[in-house]
């Protein structure tokens, strides 16, 4: 194939801890670490890795958010993509708009494959991909623990509730990636360097023209009920009477 899509959230860094605004208005991002959604980056790697391969000619990586979202496309491209497009947008959008406006990018890239992560760790969706996939009309195969191209088919295997189910699906296609599919690769310091003269491409979200007047809104925010402390019991008659007492037998 010659290119493969993969599209990039940007999201505050994992490891960071999450504190609610006071006035419930959302959460507090000033001063945090922002990084590529972990499942974005898987799907980088694989994209990557097919590419190393000879299955693939270019990798281009998309990104939908503010200015700010360069830092992590600069990330993408020191991983080894080779360019970037950055769908400039200031508010946040549903994942049916995004799903909408990664359409436009898909039909003028013309990818044999399409990548992202099966969800984002912000909002937990998992929903952008498989819209993605319906809008445009292609096969989809979604929480890819495995992905093997061979030809115009890729061999997925999907992790699923009874456990792992292999699927066939003709490219191109969307596949979101799951959280064993592969281990990113590190970013060394000569990369970020070469990544600097790498092409990056930014567009208004105005001039895809997709009505952004339909969207979710979220009314208010709260943190999680802090955890109670744990009780020590002394028997299996106290720790029956414990649980009736909390209504939860």
């Amino acid at each position: 194939m010659k290119t493969i899509m993969v599209c990039l959230k940007r999201v505050v860094d994992y490891n960071v801890r999450i504190r609610v605004k006071p006035d419930g208005s959302g959460v507090v991002t000033d001063g945090l670490k922002m990084s590529i959604n972990p499942f974005d980056e898987i799907a980088l790697e694989e994209a990557l890795r097919i590419k190393e391969r000879g299955e693939a000619e270019s990798v281009v990586v998309v990104s939908i958010g503010p200015g700010d979202c360069q830092q992590q496309l600069r990330t993408g491209l020191a991983m080894g993509a080779d360019r970037a497009v950055l769908i400039e947008c200031d508010t946040d959008i549903s994942p049916l708009i995004a799903a909408k406006v990664l359409l436009k990018q898909v039909e003028k890239e013309q990818p044999g494959l399409v990548l992202l992560g099966k969800q984002a760790i912000d909002d937990d969706c998992n929903q952008t991909g498989q819209m993605l996939a319906t809008l445009w009309q292609r096969p989809q195969a979604t929480f890819a623990s495995k992905l093997e191209i061979a030809g115009s088919v890729a061999t997925v295997t999907r992790e699923v509730d009874a456990g792992l189910e292999i699927i066939e699906v003709d490219l191109p296609a969307v596949v979101t990636s799951d959280l064993r599919l592969n281990e990113p690769r590190y970013v060394k310091l000569p990369d970020i360097m070469k990544a600097k003269k790498k092409p990056m491409e930014t567009i208004a979200i105005a001039d895809f023209g997709v009505d952004l007047g339909s969207q979710l809104t979220a009314s208010k925010w709260e943190a999680p009920a802090e955890r109670s402390k744990g009780i020590r019991v002394k028997d299996v008659d106290a720790l029956i009477s414990a649980l009736k007492e909390k209504e939860l037998v």
